[in-house]
């Protein structure tokens, strides 16, 4: 039965959503803007912050433009005020073309690499290069896939040719020839074991029907990506690669039960065969690797990339430069995020100060939560732990403490989000005790308190299930005044007693 794979495919996509695991800021979806870049109060998964919102939406458009690039971006806020659910929202709005590498600052001093390297390699990782070119294609909707008995080996070997047009039959009235075949016709999903096989592809479009030869490999091709008749599948001609591009929207009245991604297209139009541009998009990185190790793009399976020698990417460069000028590429300035941007030290700011003015460098956004504070490898203090002349190179974006009706919306977003269900008096006191200790605090008790209400065996989350997490875990002011009161049993204790003091007088 035809509609047996899109079900299966479905089945098993749930099982591993089931699975996935819930993350710190897996609710983000994005800015939560409007058309004319506003920020919406509430709006895919993010509250609140509107000021810097709509600052990191004028940023999006600008990288979508491409029109900022070698430029640098600071958010600056206490910690747990959305730094880094602001830049997930930036990474998720941008789409998959424009590259995004994240790096927290300490990664660079435990890595194998020295730390220019480091931050050379993550600067490459976060630029793409679009790649266009031509290609010959063969594009239409499926009629009929016929598959014969397995043919003898000289038989097959002939038709073994990956090039799907070797034998086509390219008069348009063929559409008329019936199957010479009928009872080895197949409709449905073809067999994963087509190697010593050989058939006939049907395919049309609205202007012509052409009936093409199978050898063994395309047989085999249409089968892992489960083509049947009414798909709308590409053809390469040099690789012999198939792409499934969706159904017809001729088949789209059957009444099959078709998976939620399951994408309907129009029967093409003209010539069954044609040239089309053919895009390709790999950031500096992966062509540095692949031109420096010796197994090419196995290297970036292996991890061992190691050290790249500034020859390499000088010839890249002036080859990307090249394609650039004859209209064949073009460069995708993504976007670097660095965490805990105070941790790096006085020389990997003076190498930041010189590589943004590359014109390969991508958008730079930095976050912090220190305020002044010394510059790691000097005696100085400044703003945020960062030099007086980087800092000039930035636009700083602040974030603000979320007030108590941003928390409540927060908590009822990871409440969803974790799959907790839980009475409007637990929200009221779980509001209160995030707004009294800290955001970050609350969240943490959801999946405490819901374990909790399993042990009685509730169905709801009610405020004695808060009530008792609460008495379990302690926050850091009541971790900090636990010490205060028991500091004489703790060893290597710093802070003087009032018998310390005479003492110490007295000596």
């Amino acid at each position: 039965m035809a509609t047996t794979p899109e079900l299966k495919r479905l089945s098993e996509s749930r099982d591993l959503t089931r699975i996935e695991r819930i993350g710190a800021h897996s609710h983000i979806r994005g800015l939560g803007l409007d058309a004319s870049l506003e920020a919406r109060a509430v709006s895919e998964g993010m509250v609140g912050q509107l000021p810097a919102r709509r600052a990191a939406g004028l940023l999006l458009r600008l990288i979508r433009e491409g029109r900022i690039a070698g430029r640098a971006v600071l958010l600056a806020g206490q910690p747990g005020t959305g730094k880094t659910a602001v830049a997930m929202g930036l990474a998720k709005s941008l789409g998959p073309d424009t590259p995004f590498a994240t790096l927290s600052a300490s990664e660079l001093f435990s890595l194998d690499l020295s730390r220019t390297e480091a931050l050379t390699q993550a600067f490459r990782r976060s630029v793409g290069v679009r790649i266009k070119e031509e290609a010959e294609v063969i594009e239409g909707e499926v009629v009929e896939i016929a598959i014969d008995r397995p043919a003898s080996s000289s038989s097959a070997a002939s038709a073994s040719s990956p090039n799907p047009n070797a034998n086509a039959n390219t008069n348009p009235s063929s559409s008329s020839n019936p199957n010479p075949h009928p009872s080895s016709s197949s409709s449905a999903t073809l067999p994963p074991s087509a190697a010593s096989k050989t058939g006939r592809l049907t395919l049309k479009t609205t202007d012509m029907e052409t009936v093409y030869e199978l050898g063994g490999k395309m047989i085999e091709a249409l089968a892992r990506e489960k083509v049947q008749s009414g798909d709308v599948i590409a053809l390469d001609k040099a690789s012999g690669k198939v792409t499934k591009l969706g159904r017809s929207v001729g088949r789209s009245r059957d009444y099959d039960a078709v998976g939620p991604h399951t994408k309907f297209v129009r029967c093409p139009e003209g010539e069954l065969q044609k040239r089309k541009e053919v895009v390709h998009c790999v950031t500096l990185h992966e062509i540095d690797v692949i031109n420096s190790r010796t197994q090419g793009f196995l290297a970036l399976f292996t991890g061992d990339t190691g050290e790249i020698r500034a020859e390499v990417r000088e010839q890249i460069d002036m080859k990307v430069a090249e394609w650039r000028e004859e209209g064949k590429a073009e460069i995708i300035p993504g976007v670097l995020f660095i965490d805990e941007v105070h941790m790096l030290d006085i020389e990997c700011f003076s190498f930041l100060n010189r590589a943004l003015e590359n014109e390969m460098a991508p958008i730079l956004v930095i976050a912090t939560n220190r305020g002044i504070t010394k510059i790691r490898g000097t005696n100085y203090k400044s703003p945020h732990g960062i030099p007086p002349d980087f800092l000039d190179r930035l636009l700083i974006i602040n974030t603000q403490p979320y007030t108590e009706e941003e928390i409540r919306q927060i908590l009822d977003i990871r409440c969803d989000e974790e799959e907790v269900e839980m009475s409007k008096d637990a929200k009221v006191l779980l509001t209160k005790i995030g707004v009294e200790t800290s955001l970050r605090y609350a969240i943490h008790l959801i999946t405490a308190a819901a374990l909790a209400c399993q042990k009685r065996k509730g169905k709801v989350v009610e405020m004695e299930d808060i009530s008792r997490v609460y008495q379990l875990f302690l926050d850091v002011k009541r971790s900090t005044q636990y010490l205060m009161e028991y500091q004489s049993q703790y060893m290597f204790n710093e802070v003087p007693q009032d018998g310390d003091d005479e003492e110490a007088m007295q000596s």
